[in-house]
C-alpha cells in the first residue's frame, strides 16, 4: 500500500478493526442466506505527511450510486447547515448572481436555505435516489461523481463558482489530488472553497473509531488536509473548530493566485494538533487501546444487561453504528432490534450483525428497558426526542465518547450496572 497523498511506502498500522461489510450496504431479508462479502478496516498513518488512512477496497461507484443516508432525517444538521447558510452569505457578500455549488449535495438539505434566499445554486450528487429528493425540494441537482470533466461542463454550462460547499465528502474519495483538482476547477479565481470534513483529532485522542468505515478512505488533521489541498493550488486561509459528527473541522481555501495570509485560528488548531502529537506518529498510537477499552465496557455492561434480563434495542442505523456493532461482535442476543427515522432502511438489517432495522415508533410500543442509541454524536438532539424513554423507567445509553446514561435507572458506573 502507498500513501495516496505522497505515494510513499512507509505507513504504520495505527488500528485493525478486521473485516467488516461496507457499513451501509444495508441487506434486505432474501439476503440473510447468502454470502456477505466482507474487507479489511486497517487504519494506517504514512510516515511521510501524516495522511491517515485505510485502503481503497470498495470504489465511491460500489457505495454512492445508490445510498442509504439522507441528510434530511437530521433535524441538528439541516439547522447546521441553514446556520451556515445564512452566515456565509453574510460573510461572503453572496446575492442573486453569484452561483454555489455544493458537491455531495445529498438530498437538498443545504440548499434549499440558498434556494430560499434567491442564490444561484447547483448540486452535484452522485446517488440517484438521493438526488431525486433533493430535486422534489426545488434544488437543482446534477447526479454525478465529480470528476475534472464534469466539473468543467458545469463551468461551461453555470459558470464557475463564487462559493464551493463540499460537506463531509472530502474523506470519501480515494483519488484526492483528481478530486482537488476538480474542486479548483469549480472554483472563480477570486472564489471560496469550504470543507467540513471529521477532525482526526478527535478520532485519536477520544478513540472515535467508529468513525472508520470504508466509505470513509481518509481522515485529516488541518496540516493534512491543508498539505493535500496546496497538491492543487489551494491555500487554507481559515480553519474553524465545530461540534458536528462528534468534532469536526470546517476549512475555507481559496486560489494560491489571491495570496491570502491564513488567519490566526488556523494556526491555533495547528498548535493543537502539534500538542496531541498529531504533527509526529506518535500520537496517533494510543488509538488502538482507547477502541479496545470503548469495546469492553459495551460487552461488560450489554453482558450484564443480560445476565439481569433486561431488553436491549438501539436507536438508529448510522454507518458508524455498523463498524461499532460488528467490531464489538453484538448481534441480537445482545441488541434485539435497532430503528430508524429513514424509511429506506425499515425491514433492511444491518450488515455483518444482521439486526432487524423497524421503525422508531416501535421503542414506544414496546418499552424495552435499554435504548442503545448508534448515533451517539447527535446526544443533544436524540436525548431530547426520546425523552419518553425515561416514563417507563428506561435507559438511554450513549456507548462514546466513554459509556453513559442520561435517562432512567439503574446508573452505569465504569461499565457496571449500579
Amino acid at each position: 500500500m502507498l500513501c495516496r497523498l505522497c505515494g510513499l511506502d512507509r505507513l504504520v498500522s495505527v488500528l485493525d478493526l478486521g473485516a467488516t461489510p461496507p457499513c451501509e450496504r444495508f441487506l434486505g431479508a432474501d439476503d440473510l442466506d447468502a454470502p456477505e462479502p466482507t474487507f479489511p478496516l486497517h487504519l494506517r498513518l504514512c510516515e511521510g505527511c501524516l495522511l491517515l488512512q485505510i485502503p481503497a477496497l470498495i470504489t465511491p461507484e460500489d457505495t454512492f450510486t445508490e445510498y442509504a443516508y439522507f441528510s434530511s432525517f437530521s433535524d441538528s444538521w439541516v439547522q447546521h447547515a441553514k446556520t451556515f447558510v445564512g452566515d456565509t452569505v453574510d460573510r461572503l457578500g453572496l446575492g442573486p448572481q453569484s452561483l454555489v455549488v455544493e458537491v455531495a449535495s445529498n438530498d437538498g438539505y443545504l440548499l434549499q436555505h440558498v434556494v430560499a434566499a434567491g442564490i444561484r445554486c447547483l448540486g452535484i450528487e452522485p446517488s440517484q435516489n438521493v438526488g431525486a429528493a433533493a430535486c422534489d425540494r426545488g434544488v437543482p441537482t446534477r447526479t454525478d461523481f465529480l470528476d475534472e470533466q464534469v466539473a468543467r461542463a458545469v463551468v461551461r454550462e453555470h459558470g464557475a463558482a463564487d462559493l464551493v460547499v463540499a460537506n463531509n465528502v472530502y474523506a470519501h474519495v480515494p483519488d484526492i489530488v483528481g478530486f482537488g483538482r476538480a474542486l479548483r476547477t469549480l472554483l472563480a479565481d477570486d472564489g471560496w472553497l469550504s470543507i467540513e470534513v471529521h477532525h482526526a483529532l478527535n478520532l485519536v485522542t477520544l478513540g472515535q473509531f467508529d468513525t472508520v468505515y470504508h466509505e470513509h478512505f481518509q481522515y485529516y488533521t488541518v496540516l493534512t488536509a491543508t498539505r493535500a489541498l496546496a497538491a492543487v493550488g489551494l491555500s487554507v486561509v481559515d480553519a474553524e473548530l465545530i461540534p458536528t459528527h462528534g468534532g469536526s473541522i470546517r476549512l475555507w481555501a481559496r486560489p494560491d493566485s489571491l495570496g491570502a495570509e491564513p488567519t490566526s485560528r488556523f494556526f491555533d488548531i495547528l498548535a493543537l494538533e502539534e500538542q496531541a502529537g498529531l504533527h509526529d506518529t506518535v500520537g496517533y498510537l494510543g488509538l488502538r487501546a482507547r477502541t479496545e477499552t470503548v469495546r469492553h465496557e459495551l460487552l461488560r455492561f450489554l453482558l450484564e444487561c443480560k445476565a439481569a434480563n433486561l431488553r436491549v434495542v438501539g436507536y438508529g442505523a448510522p454507518g458508524k453504528g455498523n463498524t461499532l456493532l460488528n467490531y464489538c461482535g453484538i448481534r441480537t442476543d445482545l441488541m434485539e432490534y435497532t430503528v430508524d427515522r429513514n424509511p429506506y432502511k425499515h425491514g433492511r438489517f444491518t450488515p455483518g450483525t444482521r439486526i432487524p432495522i423497524r421503525e422508531p415508533e416501535v421503542i414506544a410500543d414496546d418499552r424495552p428497558d435499554v435504548v442503545l442509541v448508534l448515533p451517539w454524536n447527535l446526544e443533544t438532539e436524540l436525548t431530547e426526542q426520546l425523552s419518553y424513554v425515561s416514563d417507563w423507567g428506561g435507559q438511554l445509553v450513549y456507548p462514546l465518547p466513554n459509556l453513559h446514561v442520561v435517562s432512567g435507572k439503574p446508573e452505569v458506573v465504569g461499565g457496571q450496572i449500579r
